[in-house]
């Protein structure tokens, strides 16, 4: 029983240490340019050996896509220690941090690298839903459910967030401080829109 509990923990360890691997592997080359073989070289193992933890290319991608999910949740995380302004403006900087250093997995995920694949897309719409949950519990709403427009606005903001993220990757026109006053900035202007609608 201790054996194979201890075969098992290493199991998942070393299927943790492939999908780290795949972190910078999809973070440099889009899923349709990486080939299975590319994968295991790159592992340093043979391609049957990585079947053997993962069926298909696309069940490692999808795991990749999981643990990135998680990793960027973690990090940027609120800090409850700041008042709520420079709460914001530290979790946008955070966001950003993790943006600009995994910038080519971050726009293939958000392409929907492999298609509508249903499962990338539930894990890409399971932390806008993360996302949109931590920034309404930061609002003051005074009730136990946000009011609708307070939580259509900050849906919408999400998106405006991915969107000018996606652009400045792409096109720099702007400085990072700048970017990020200009993310929290909006969040204001979109709430302020939500309260005059009661």
């Amino acid at each position: 029983m201790a054996t194979a509990r201890r075969s098992r923990l290493s199991l998942d360890e070393r299927r943790q240490q492939l999908v780290r691997l795949g972190v910078d592997i999809f973070s440099e080359r889009p899923y349709d340019e990486v080939s299975i073989d590319d994968i295991a070289a790159a592992a340093g193992i043979s391609k049957g050996l990585l079947y053997h933890y993962f069926p298909s290319k696309r069940d490692f991608y999808v795991d990749v896509v999981r643990y990135s999910a998680r990793e960027m949740v973690a990090f940027t995380e609120l800090d409850r220690t700041l008042e709520p302004p420079a709460r914001l403006l530290a979790s946008l900087d955070r966001y950003l941090d993790y943006v600009e250093s995994h910038a080519r997995g971050y726009l293939t995920v958000l392409r929907a690298g492999i298609g509508s694949d249903p499962e990338v897309a539930a894990v890409v719409e399971h932390v806008r839903s993360q996302m949109v949950e931590r920034t309404l519990a930061d609002i003051p709403h005074g009730r136990v459910d946000p009011p609708a427009p307070v939580r259509i606005a900050v849906r919408g903001w999400i998106g405006f967030v991915e969107a000018a993220s996606m652009d400045w990757l792409e096109h720099r026109g702007m400085s990072r401080d700048r970017l990020r006053d200009m993310l929290a900035s909006q969040l204001g202007a979109a709430l302020d829109a939500a309260k005059a609608e009661g």
